[in-house]
């Protein structure tokens, strides 16, 4: 029966050129102009840890002075380095990293390859199992060499491909200013997207393409690039960052269970009272502990005018199925003749009123279509913007199957009352009207 209902619409919409491809426009339209807002918002607020980000965590605490103290101020989002240190050799999570983001000119032995910069990250071993990094060739340093100050590396892929053309690089020799470290481990293509693990490069920043064990980067003063804020008499002298009065690093727990969650929360509550209680923190006693999406969403990270962009999209496409409606319920109600013969022939109101919505549904699809080509170009032109977010705006398989099931579902929610009132006038009016 339903193949038979699909028949009929065909027939229908052909015989209604003109309207038909009216109801098909307002319906692309509205879903283009939807789905490329709404596209660039799933992009920009995604989970960048999908399975994980409920289990990794941002210790915060507050080291700095009294100038300046309101109580109900954010605490910061990076810790000095003595707390930083502290809290990592506590060891009182499954996987803690250390970090900070830096640049690098890279040398490579190809003589026709003129120095770069690249982004670098200088970390701990536990960055690349609790973020899920995946590995092409070897693998992360370990926990010894950080310890011990190893001169070891992992490298992008995207870096790997520049110097040594994809081959297998673990083993050899990457030149970094002035310096020689051995690479252990290239990376498969990875990014997470909000870059969470430090917001002070960009919300958006790309991979870093450089990763360096974070004590073998200080002991070789490479070069740091992020937020840093300081207090009294510190000041931001690379060479005094140890030392000095200054959040700057970026720490991050991963705590797999509710039970190790509440540890580790007791936990960093004792440290920051005896803290306190030894006078190296003069505020009153705080500290927080957010995961991955909690700290995303007090961050705002998804910029405000994206979020405008989407109402006003779909708004726009309220408007379009007002419109298709409205042309439904005048092609449906001239079919008044039609109905009234299948009418009086048997045919029941039901049966009427699937057809009717099986021509809707048909309508949604080629909609669909039409949206999704308008998306593309939508999307298209969003990525020519300058914004350091644009280039990611591309159409997934998500919002691809989104794009048909929002066309189908809208226009046959359209289709019902136009389908309705059809169905609804008593046959003998239908026929006595021709």
């Amino acid at each position: 029966m339903f193949g038979y209902y699909v028949e009929l619409a065909l027939r229908s919409l052909r015989r209604s050129r003109a309207l038909t491809a009216l109801m098909v426009l307002a319906v692309a339209l509205g879903i283009g102009a939807s789905m490329t807002t709404l596209t660039v918002l799933h992009v920009l607020s995604g989970d960048p840890l999908p399975g994980r980000s409920g289990s990794v965590f941002m210790p915060r605490l507050d080291p700095r002075d009294l100038d300046g103290y309101d109580a109900s101020a954010a605490l910061p989002t990076q810790v000095t380095w003595a707390d930083g240190m502290n809290l990592l050799r506590a060891g009182r999570a499954h996987r803690q990293a250390l970090m900070v983001g830096g640049a690098t000119a890279v040398q490579s032995d190809d003589a026709s390859l003129d120095p770069f910069f690249v982004p670098a990250r200088f970390t701990t071993a536990d960055f690349f199992p609790m973020f899920g990094v995946p590995f092409r060739y070897g693998n992360a340093w370990s926990n010894g060499d950080d310890e011990g100050r190893a001169r070891v590396a992992v490298i992008s892929d995207a870096l790997n491909d520049r110097l040594f053309h994809g081959g297998d690089s673990v083993g050899r020799t990457l030149h970094i200013d002035g310096v020689d470290l051995r690479i252990v481990g290239v990376l498969a293509p990875w990014r997470v997207v909000p870059h969470f693990y430090d917001l002070s490069t960009g919300d958006y920043a790309t991979t870093e393409q450089v990763y360096v064990p974070l004590r073998t980067a200080r002991d070789l003063r490479l070069k740091r690039n992020g937020g840093v804020e300081c207090w009294g008499s510190g000041s931001a002298d690379e060479d005094g960052m140890e030392t000095a009065s200054c959040v700057w690093l970026q720490f991050w727990v991963q705590l797999d269970d509710a039970g190790a969650v509440a540890a580790y929360r007791t936990f960093l509550d004792g440290y920051v009272h005896e803290q306190v209680a030894r006078g190296r923190f003069l505020r009153p006693a705080r500290s927080e502990l957010p995961d991955v999406m909690q700290y995303l969403d007090e961050r705002r990270v998804v910029p405000g005018d994206v979020r405008l962009q989407v109402w006003l999209a779909l708004g726009f496409f309220v408007v379009c199925l007002v419109n298709t409606v409205g042309l439904m319920l005048a092609k449906f109600m001239r079919r008044a003749g039609e109905v009234g013969v299948r009418r009086a022939m048997g045919a029941s109101r039901r049966s009427i009123f699937l057809q009717l919505l099986t021509e809707a549904v048909a309508i949604g699809v080629a909609g669909g279509v039409g949206g999704l080509l308008v998306a593309l170009a939508g999307l298209a032109l969003v990525r020519q913007q300058p914004s350091a977010a644009a280039h990611l705006a591309h159409l997934d398989a998500t919002m691809l199957a989104t794009t048909f099931a929002v066309s189908i579902a809208a226009t046959a929610l359209a289709g019902v009352v136009p389908a309705w009132r059809a169905c609804r006038i008593p046959p003998a009016l239908q026929l006595k009207s021709q």
